[in-house]
């Protein structure tokens, strides 16, 4: 039953999950807080600065903008008489088992690329905001068009052979690409005591290797969407697509049968 699901899944996105499925292994612990990945993304995908106020923080800007795919998070974590800081990647995890493709309605503007990364097509999207309801980790940005912008994994450097230009740039290994189960093995075998994004979700594009639990990084320590996004996949879904072809094409019977609105050289119809 498990191949089925499996196969199913496969063919639903066009990427063998068990094998072909690669993505980035994030470690906490080994990030320097330099955000050169921060800096990369932005020059790669020509995205311009996002204007911000001193809050009396080095982290900056403080959130994901839809001028910023990905963000290191500054954490300061407190024990006894220490403080120690911890800089985590927030980014898209692209997720196998994506909410915010299971509610979007646009045809393509949300589509699985054959790496397994959940890519977007700004010209589809239709601004509907569905897939920031659908997303657990609150990542879906929208612009000023009020289209969707978010990490996309290098959709458009990976098949030519390149790294994306976060991990490129990552100067202490603390973001690694590659395929899925190797980083999950490189991971288990540096002794960290948990690799999120294991199972969770169907399997997450972007691995975390965590010493703590998910939750002392700011992670939820079991991610998932509301069962009324499987809902709106199974029955609303299908009845909006529905309803809009019917709109469509009633609109065009109307023009056909009817013709065009004529205004008179009076301003009336």
């Amino acid at each position: 039953m498990a191949l089925e699901t499996t196969e199913i899944k496969r063919r639903l996105s066009g990427v063998d999950v068990l094998t072909r499925k690669k993505g980035l292994l994030i470690s906490p612990e080994l990030c320097i807080g330099c955000r050169g990945c921060q800096t990369a993304c932005k020059e790669w995908n020509k995205l311009p600065g996002d204007r911000t106020s001193n809050r009396g923080t080095y982290e900056n800007p403080p959130d994901l903008t839809p001028n910023l795919y990905n963000k290191i998070r500054f954490l300061e974590v407190t024990g006894g008489d220490t403080v120690k800081w911890l800089f985590v990647s927030q980014r898209c995890m692209h997720c196998t088992d994506a909410g915010c493709m299971k509610v979007c309605p646009a045809p393509g503007a949300l589509y699985r690329t054959a790496e397994g990364a959940v890519a977007f097509d700004r010209n589809k999207c239709i601004g509907c905001r569905f897939c920031v309801a659908g997303c657990p980790f609150n990542i879906p940005r929208y612009d000023q068009e009020g289209r969707i912008a978010k990490c996309h994994l290098c959709s458009d450097r990976i098949p030519y052979g390149l790294q994306p230009a976060c991990a490129k740039t990552c100067p202490t290994g603390a973001i690694r690409y590659g395929d899925r189960e190797e980083l999950m093995g490189i991971a288990k075998e540096a002794g960290y005591k948990t690799v999120y994004g294991t199972t969770d979700l169907g399997g997450l594009g972007v691995l975390y290797a965590f010493r703590e639990r998910p939750s002392y990084y700011g992670l939820p320590d079991s991610p998932s969407f509301s069962p009324t996004i499987a809902l709106w996949k199974n029955i609303l879904k299908p009845l909006a697509l529905i309803g809009l072809g019917g709109a469509v094409a009633a609109a065009a019977a109307h023009y056909v049968t009817i013709g065009p609105k004529e205004v008179d050289e009076g301003g009336e119809e």
